[in-house]
């Protein structure tokens, strides 16, 4: 009776964090489609960045007052999260659909797991595996497909180069929310998030001088695919559901699924993402593009669902010399299958599947 406790709950933790991942996709991916009428009614995409992390950090304010003491603890750590993380990933996005489509934008993104690979790789100087790296190369021939590199780069370049400046700054968040959560002194990830943001909305104040925009613009009306709608509609969704309710969710979900589950349900956000683009913004995508987003969203599921090479195996051996005692040897090979299950998550977390990178 006692053991059959744990084994009930693991169903109902696993659902709860499938649950809230695919609720966090799905926020996310609405980001760019709730910001782009409120770009094209004549607000600068930094300015419309700055509204959206301003006004999430405003929110999210008591649950920075509650984890006060981790400023004092990292404030390293929160700084970097809130230049790189919040900041830059967010204003390099949304400089990149005000110039190309919003799904093509999120597929560069994407290119961030496979980047972070090149990372562990070569900086790191930590093993990865054949699958990661063959994965990386199906991202990037995707990105090929999705540029149309044949056509000479057929969409803005300088959007494309705005949206691998994301895809970058989304390394950042990996390696820096891996990090939060080990040494002598972790951080609850819900307050890297609020304090991320809190930092970012200081940082974008002071270079998009918030206070020369037309912010009577958010009293009219913006229009979506030839609609007509209130401003404050799709500027509330962009805060309250694709920032606030996105990191949230993101990050608790980490907490119920392995790194490499929530993941790889995250990128399911770039398939919300483009839908919602083509449905209420008109962004049809032409078939290479569409060949070429399956391509990077297959590319980074591998990436991201592969663990580094011989990094199981180490952890395996470890616990295999720690479990002495030919009596104990069933529960030696159990505790071995669950430290190199644990491996492959931790290794998974340092290359790049630590949750909600993006904004």
């Amino acid at each position: 009776m006692h053991s059959s406790k744990p084994l009930l709950g693991r169903p109902s933790g696993r659902t709860l964090g499938l649950t809230l991942a695919l609720v966090s996709a799905v926020a996310f991916g609405g980001s760019g489609t709730a910001a782009k009428p409120l770009i094209e009614a004549g607000l600068s995409p930094l300015h419309v960045v700055w509204l959206r992390v301003t006004g999430a950090a405003v929110v999210l304010l008591p649950l920075a007052y509650r984890h006060r003491d981790a400023v004092l603890r990292r404030p390293g750590l929160l700084l970097g999260f809130g230049l790189l993380a919040v900041a830059g990933v967010q204003a390099c996005y949304f400089a990149a659909i005000s110039r190309i489509p919003v799904g093509v934008a999120l597929l560069i993104e994407y290119l961030g797991p496979p980047l972070l690979l090149g990372y562990v790789k070569f900086v790191q100087r930590k093993p990865i595996s054949r699958g990661a790296a063959i994965g990386a190369g199906v991202a990037v021939a995707g990105l090929a497909c999705v540029v149309e590199v044949w056509n000479g780069l057929s969409f803005d370049a300088l959007g494309v180069l705005f949206a691998l400046g994301a895809a970058c700054c989304q390394v950042g968040y990996f390696v820096l929310a891996d990090a939060g959560s080990r040494g002598d002194r972790p951080v609850d990830p819900l307050a890297i998030s609020a304090y991320g943001l809190l930092i970012g909305a200081v940082v974008l104040t002071a270079f998009t001088h918030p206070w020369t925009a037309d912010w009577s613009l958010l009293g009219g009306n913006v229009v979506m695919n030839g609609h007509s709608l209130p401003a404050v509609i799709p500027a509330a969704w962009m805060v309250l559901v694709a920032t606030v309710l996105a990191y949230l969710t993101g990050v608790i979900a980490v907490k119920h699924l392995s790194p490499a589950v929530a993941g790889v349900v995250a990128n399911l956000e770039a398939v919300v993402a483009t839908v919602l683009a083509w449905v209420l913004l008109g962004e049809h995508l032409g078939v290479p593009q569409t060949a070429g987003g399956l391509l990077v969203l297959a590319g980074a599921f591998a990436a991201q669902a592969s663990k580094p090479a011989g990094a199981a195996e180490a952890r395996a051996v470890d616990a295999g010399a720690a479990e002495t005692g030919a009596a104990e040897a069933g529960a030696g090979a159990a505790e071995a299958d669950a430290s190199a299950a644990d491996a492959a998550e931790a290794g998974a977390a340092g290359a790049g599947v630590g949750g909600r990178g993006r904004g």
